[in-house]
């Protein structure tokens, strides 16, 4: 039978998966020209709550506690890259919100679609950054398994596209459009591939070692 913690890490990656999913396809032209902004939106914003449940989840996993004394450096790292990211995924539960909201009243208003949310990404930035410190303390986590050198770049990659959507969505004052829509979708579409990679790596299949079940006992 397979342990709380290792149930809780199926869940925290599967709920990345499917958010990742989520921002894929809401990111892809064809899938707005097809099912229109009412739909994209509210896929955007479902694969935000899905990031959010994920998040909290890493955040309160068995074994990373809130920064105190006792705890390692790297635990210190750890919990704060949790805790940031996750202020980023309710930052892109507002935005994603806000956007759908406005999509259901003017389905038909030029720039309704949602576009990446600029504090949200800086959220997911610094939480990359902050993850990349307690990989390079790894042998000090709670878990040694916890951040993988892999899922920790490709996550931060994935912080890195979801930056550069953000500096695509902006809106320009001198015109009042966005600067650049290629560049907002492709940077939401490539950070959630890489989020969605990332979940993959992290997945407790590949991270968590069981123990061996005993002689006799049935295989799960």
């Amino acid at each position: 039978m397979h342990s709380a913690r290792f149930l809780e890490m199926r869940r925290e990656a599967l709920g990345f998966a499917i958010g990742s999913v989520c921002f894929a396809l809401g990111a892809l032209p064809w899938f707005f020209n097809t099912f229109g902004a009412v739909t994209t939106n509210a896929t955007f914003f479902v694969g935000s709550l899905f990031f959010t449940t994920a998040g909290f989840i890493q955040l309160l996993l068995s074994g990373r506690r809130p920064p105190r004394s006792g705890g390692s450096r790297a635990d210190l790292y750890d919990w704060w890259s949790a805790a940031v990211q996750s202020v980023g995924t309710l930052l892109f539960n507002v935005s994603t919100a806000a956007a759908l909201i406005a999509a259901v009243k003017e389905p038909d208003a030029v720039g309704v679609g949602w576009d990446s949310d600029a504090w949200g990404s800086v959220a997911f930035l610094a939480s990359g950054v902050i993850a990349l410190g307690a990989l390079r303390r790894r042998h000090e986590l709670w878990d040694f398994f916890a951040r993988s050198p892999g899922a920790v770049w490709v996550g931060m990659a994935g912080s890195v596209a979801f930056g550069i959507s953000a500096l695509g969505a902006r809106v320009l004052p001198s015109t009042g459009t966005i600067a650049d829509e290629r560049w907002s979708a492709l940077g939401t579409f490539v950070g959630a591939v890489c989020f969605f990679a990332a979940a993959v790596m992290t997945r407790p299949g590949a991270t968590e070692r069981e123990p061996a079940p005993a002689s006799g006992s049935p295989s799960l």
